[in-house]
């Protein structure tokens, strides 16, 4: 049994990962860190796991005592905690911030898709951001095969629910505002589009198609709706086996011979993906549960691939029937 802790134990993230690891038989949670909330339990924070776990926030980290770290924080907190924390010998950590997707100081981009092998050799994995799971798993069997578009245009319009901004309240999640209402923010400069074009860029080395990305705050809890088209030489049976050929071997990469909707995806592991073609436009609609693929169930994915166990292992979640 594998020793589990959690930093910033108080997010949306942590509060899925512990959903998840509760019940998973190959691991135990050591302490879950939370300076705010230590000594309160657990479920006064994340209501949903009542009944659940008697487990209270700790204002410890005893990195010694545990075999995997979670970093939960918020984006530039992973790098401030290792200035000031020493990291023991054999510690794997997996960061779901921001802080080291660029791969530096040793970690590996944790996108199993396609780094399922260094991942399970790695000490260190940055989780990739949500939206950037959903657009790149849009477009990986195309850039494996160096059908990106030459000077072309990728256009991605994806929506994503309100707990994509965090558990912290602003102006844009309050009910009243996002309920009944549609929005676009950072358009064509979203963050994500860096980690998205690192790892195009190495599947399809000197391509130099133009992702123009359009995020949209959507009306609802969770989920990420992302919806690409691009110009493609490929009929639509060719391209449903590009797809179909290139996650035959991915648990959670689904490729649906049927339009996809966004509740197909939300509280599971998958990113659930359709492929048709409309002229020479080739249309891919990806969803995902931004919390879950987009973040803490890839988390525990990489986890499982780390730990050298069945990779599905904890996550045979299953959607709502409604």
């Amino acid at each position: 049994m594998k020793k589990i802790g959690i930093i910033g134990g108080a997010g949306y993230t942590a509060g899925e990962l512990l959903r998840l690891l509760i019940n998973h038989p190959e691991v135990g949670i050591a302490f879950v860190h939370s300076s705010s909330n230590a000594g309160e339990p657990i479920v006064n924070v994340h209501q949903g796991l009542l009944g659940e776990t008697d487990l209270v926030f700790s204002d410890t980290h005893p990195l010694d005592e545990i075999d995997v770290l979670f970093l939960c924080s918020a984006h530039g907190h992973s790098k401030k905690f290792w200035e000031e924390n020493a990291r023991p010998e054999g510690l794997k950590v997996i960061d779901l911030a921001q802080d080291f997707r660029d791969e530096s100081e040793g970690y590996v981009y944790g996108l199993p898709e396609i780094n399922r092998e260094r991942i399970a050799k790695a000490a260190s994995v940055a989780n990739p951001g949500c939206f950037a799971t959903a657009i790149q798993l849009s477009l990986l069997p195309l850039a494996a095969a160096g059908l990106l578009p030459d000077n072309g245009d990728v256009n991605v319009t994806a929506l994503t629910g309100s707990t994509g901004a965090g558990v912290k309240p602003g102006a844009t999640t309050h009910f009243s505002w996002r309920s009944d209402n549609l929005s676009v923010y950072k358009p064509f400069i979203h963050q994500h589009l860096i980690e998205i074009g690192a790892t195009l860029g190495k599947l399809q080395p000197g391509n130099t198609a133009k992702i123009n990305f359009v995020p949209m705050r959507g009306d609802f809890a969770r989920g990420i709706f992302a919806v690409t088209h691009l110009d493609c030489s490929l009929s639509e049976e060719e391209a449903v086996k590009l797809y179909k050929d290139f996650y035959n071997d991915a648990p959670f990469a689904v490729v649906s011979d049927r339009p996809v909707d966004l509740k197909q995806a939300v509280n599971t592991n998958k990113a659930v993906i359709h492929v048709e073609k409309h002229g020479n436009k080739l249309l891919i609609t990806t969803a995902e549960d931004n919390l879950l693929k987009g973040a803490s169930g890839q988390a525990v994915q990489n986890m499982n691939i780390m730990l050298g166990i069945d990779e599905r292992t904890g996550l045979r979640l299953k959607p709502s029937a409604f």
